[in-house]
C-alpha cells in the first residue's frame, strides 16, 4: 500500500486581545482599514476563473444584544439579532430598542446589552508569495489560518501590534 506523503504544513496562530473590541463602530472600523489600505501588502488573485481583491471578506456576521428591564433594573427578557453586516446590525438594534410592542410583550425597558454583543469578520487574502490564507476577527481575538509561511504571521502580527484596540 501507497503511504500519505505530507505536502503542506498549515498553520493556525491566534491572538487573544486583552480586552474586548469596545463597539461594532470601532470592530467594523478595523476591518473597513484593512480592506481600503492592504496593510499586509496582498495583491488581487484568480482562482477557478474568477478574478478575487487582494483581501475580501468571506463571512461576517453582528449580533445584536437586548435585555428588557423592570424599574428596579432586573432583567425581564432578553432578545437578539444577528445580521450579516454592520448596517444590517445597526438597523437590527435600532428596531429592537424602538419596538415599543415588543417592550410591552416583555413588560419592561428595552437596553442594549453591549458588553454581550457579538462581531466576527473572516478575511481572505492573497500573498505576494501565492499563498490564499484567512485572517478571523472576533471581538476578543484575531486568528491567522491556513498558513505556511512564518512571513505572513510576522507580517500581521507587526501590523496588530500598531492597532490599539488589537492589544
Amino acid at each position: 500500500m501507497a503511504d500519505f506523503v505530507l505536502s503542506t504544513t498549515n498553520k493556525t496562530s491566534v491572538r487573544k486581545l486583552t480586552a474586548p473590541i469596545a463597539d461594532a463602530a470601532a470592530f467594523n472600523g478595523i476591518i473597513e482599514d484593512i480592506l481600503t489600505n492592504n496593510p499586509w501588502g496582498c495583491t488581487p488573485w484568480e482562482g477557478a476563473g474568477v478574478s478575487h481583491d487582494a483581501v475580501e471578506k468571506a463571512t461576517e456576521n453582528y449580533t445584536a444584544r437586548i435585555v428588557y428591564e423592570d424599574a428596579f433594573g432586573d432583567v425581564l427578557g432578553n432578545a437578539s439579532a444577528r445580521a450579516p453586516n454592520k448596517a444590517g446590525f445597526d438597523a437590527a438594534k435600532a428596531e429592537l430598542l424602538g419596538n415599543a410592542d415588543l417592550e410591552t410583550a416583555m413588560g419592561g425597558t428595552a437596553v442594549a446589552d453591549s458588553g454581550r454583543e457579538s462581531y466576527t469578520c473572516r478575511l481572505r487574502c492573497h500573498d505576494a508569495g501565492g499563498e490564499v490564507y484567512f485572517v478571523a476577527f472576533t471581538r476578543t481575538s484575531v486568528r491567522i489560518s491556513s498558513y505556511e509561511d512564518d512571513a505572513i504571521r510576522d507580517g500581521i502580527e507587526t501590523w496588530a501590534d500598531g492597532v490599539a484596540a488589537l492589544a
